[in-house]
């Protein structure tokens, strides 16, 4: 695949100057699969746009002058709590593929997709940073045990389930029958899985690759086989939140799949609350979802979570300077963080509790 971008292209400064660069270099099919959401993309702006309608109050008075970002997260000491979600295709974007991403995200914890464009051991084999695996659970238990096994095997230090995906939800930028990837690209952690589409002569919501009849048992059944911490992506509502955590998953995430599946849910910013009282710090809460700026990280901090996933900004990114860009937006998003850290009095994240955010 030609690729257009100069060999050093200047890094872009905040992550919305990385997105538009990224657009610049996209064609329409690609641009339209990054960007868009579920139907009108309400759910999609709104994870973005709440953030600005929650107010810091920031204390003064407070040395500063030393700012610890670290976060504790399943056995793993991290140097600030800002992952890499699980995103599809990166070869797409950038010739260097999940490779690149893998390189620019040593020092966190880089969560692969199930729909990566290169094998899970291929990267793990190489990878300077602590990987997790995301699933999205095929119907076919055999498979799906295999598929984990040998993502464990290879190193995976947790496993994620994603769990708001039994269909595909309306995505009007991108054709409902999913994205052709060009020739040489594959999906290989699908393996026989390879037929992802459903039979276009059949009217049905259903495909082939997901499992419209994953259940708490079916749940049950990874955690007790996967010989790794298992988290649970795609909770919004405090009652699953609760019901998994019963079942044995060592971490949650709040996550609306980025607006992608079911328009008109809530932002995650505001689900966070109601999850994180359900479970009552019995294991970690993470958010996924709409995190533009270090305020935005220190919001979910405060709100309860234990850390935060970025998608789309590592895929602007990639796609603007591969392992550099996506270096460089962490590195953004960490240095705005601790600006605000600073600014708000606060010295750490077990520190930034919700009195730091404005109440009427």
């Amino acid at each position: 695949m030609s690729d257009p971008r100069p060999a050093d292209p200047p890094l872009p400064g905040t992550l919305r100057d990385y997105e538009r660069a990224a657009m610049a270099l996209l064609g329409d099919d690609v641009a339209g699969y990054l960007a868009g959401g579920a139907a009108d993309e309400h759910s999609t702006r709104w994870n973005a746009d709440r953030f600005a309608g929650i107010r810091l109050a920031p204390r003064v008075l407070t040395d500063v002058r030393d700012l610890d970002t670290s976060a504790d997260l399943l056995g793993t000491r991290l140097e600030h709590p800002i992952l890499l979600a699980p995103t599809g295709a990166h070869r797409l974007f950038h010739p260097g593929g999940e490779h690149a991403t893998a390189a620019g995200a040593a020092g966190t914890v880089y969560v692969v997709s199930s729909y990566s464009t290169t094998a899970f051991a291929d990267l793990a084999a190489q990878a300077a940073g602590p990987l997790w695996f995301q699933l999205n659970p095929v119907p076919d238990a055999d498979f799906v045990r295999e598929t984990v096994r040998g993502a464990v095997t290879a190193g995976a230090r947790a496993i994620v389930v994603t769990l708001d995906t039994p269909v595909a939800g309306t995505r009007d930028r991108q054709s409902w029958n999913g994205l052709d990837l060009p020739g040489g690209m594959s999906y290989p952690m699908l393996g026989g899985y390879g037929g992802l589409r459903p039979d276009p002569a059949a009217r049905s919501i259903y495909r082939p690759a997901l499992d419209a009849g994953f259940t708490a048992h079916d749940l049950a059944r990874i955690v007790a086989e996967a010989g790794a911490p298992v988290v649970a992506k795609g909770v919004l509502r405090a009652d699953d939140a609760a019901t998994l955590v019963d079942l044995g998953v060592a971490g949650i995430i709040v996550s609306n799949h980025g607006g992608r599946n079911l328009d008109t849910v809530p932002a995650t910013i505001d689900a966070l609350p109601g999850v994180v009282r359900a479970v009552g710090g019995r294991v970690p809460v993470l958010l996924d979802g709409g995190i533009r700026r270090g305020t935005d990280v220190l919001k979910a901090i405060a709100l309860g979570a234990r850390a935060v996933l970025v998608g789309r900004p590592a895929l602007w990114g990639l796609t603007a300077g591969g392992a550099d860009g996506v270096r460089h937006v962490i590195d953004v998003l960490r240095t705005e963080l601790e600006m605000a850290m600073a600014l708000c009095g606060v010295t750490s994240l077990g520190a930034a509790g919700s009195d730091i955010l404005w109440e009427e």
